[in-house]
């Protein structure tokens, strides 16, 4: 067993295979002009090696990819690509799945993509999360230390995820702490599949990675908040609050920073490229934002239905000068400015609220 054959079901129209790549070139910030470009690169007949490890997931995120409910998304990315070793969707188990993975290494040594998808164990050795009787931890090293480009796909592989919570047993971590070599990070729980899509057909249409941001995620996803591309934001400005599940305001579509919402400190393009090609997302829904795209999400942003609270502010601030020259602000001091926001709005409502008494007193 050499190679996975890729999933078809009929093959992919001209117009499913236009969608597709239309949607994924957006999602990079290109301009129109451009998808010929990208179809271009995605047509080629040398399809990039991908060997995808699992180690501490849900696998979630190979579900992301293929339940999306625009089923040419998931044949694409697996017809775009040589899938030489996946667990979940190879058909060989055991010794003949361990036999490909050794053959793909030798065939495509520096040459192929690393997909990882969860968590490392390095406690003890790593002994918390073992493959064929031998830890993640190695088989990540000699894995990842060979290949051409190294993917995190969710926020296990990309900062630890829930795994690294405290207190964290088993001593998980995210890729990049493992390996001494530049890695993507693609976090998310799970991450849009349309994220993933673009980055691959990025470094196959310009044959580098794209742009990056200082976690190493893609600047064309993760360059901006959530709360400044949030549609719920002009009732943020306006002092328009949801004060608790199922209220009047809740049922209005009103803001959900009060009851938890943590887009004004995480960067994530969910409200513009939703899930599932129907226009899906958390705050969408009605729920609040938990922040799952940054770092120690579990602990810096919990307890999740409750506003913003003080907590680790990372060495140096964790400001990044590029975004908007304003750039990221440490959750701590965050949670005061965007309070502060959040109060002037408030003191906007009552304003209103006050002129409209005294005319009618007038």
């Amino acid at each position: 067993m050499s190679r996975i054959p890729p999933l078809r079901v009929g093959g992919l129209s001209r117009r499913d295979f236009l969608k597709v790549i239309t949607m994924a070139t957006a999602t990079m910030g290109l301009p129109v002009e451009m998808v010929d470009k990208v179809a271009a690169a995605v047509k080629s007949p040398e399809r990039p090696p991908v060997i995808w490890l699992h180690f501490m997931e849900c696998t979630g995120c190979t579900e992301s990819l293929l339940r999306a409910s625009h089923p040419p998304l998931a044949r694409l990315i697996l017809e775009l690509i040589s899938l030489e070793y996946h667990e979940t969707l190879m058909a060989g188990a055991g010794k003949q799945a361990e036999e490909a993975l050794q053959n793909a290494l030798k065939k495509y040594r520096g040459k192929f993509i690393c997909v990882v998808e969860g968590a490392v164990s390095t406690k003890d050795g790593g002994i918390y999360c073992q493959i064929g009787g031998r830890p993640a931890l190695e088989i990540l090293k000699e894995v990842g230390g060979q290949a051409g480009a190294v993917i995190a796909i969710g926020t296990c592989a990309s900062f630890g995820g829930v795994q690294a919570a405290a207190p964290n047993p088993t001593g998980a971590v995210g890729v990049s702490q493992v390996l001494s070599k530049p890695v993507i990070n693609i976090p998310g729980c799970p991450p849009n599949p349309y994220n993933f899509l673009s980055t691959v057909l990025y470094i196959l249409t310009f044959g580098h990675p794209p742009e990056l941001d200082d976690l190493s995620r893609p600047m064309f996803a993760y360059g901006r908040r959530i709360h400044d591309q949030c549609p719920r934001r002009p009732h943020f400005d306006e002092g328009r609050f949801v004060e608790s599940f199922g209220d009047p305001a809740h049922q209005k579509g009103y803001c959900l920073y009060k009851v938890g919402c943590k887009g004004p400190v995480t960067y994530s393009n969910c409200p513009v490229q939703r899930f599932c090609d129907v226009g899906a997302w958390p705050v969408g829904s009605g729920h609040p934002c938990i922040g799952c795209t940054e770092p120690n999400f579990w602990d810096r942003m919990s307890p999740f239905y409750h506003h913003l609270p003080k907590i680790y502010i990372p060495v140096g601030g964790g400001i990044r000068a590029e975004a908007e020259k304003v750039g990221r602000v440490a959750v701590g001091a965050a949670a005061g400015v965007v309070a502060v926001h959040a109060a002037v709005g408030v003191i906007k409502k009552a304003a209103k609220g006050l002129k409209g008494s005294e005319k009618e007193e007038g």
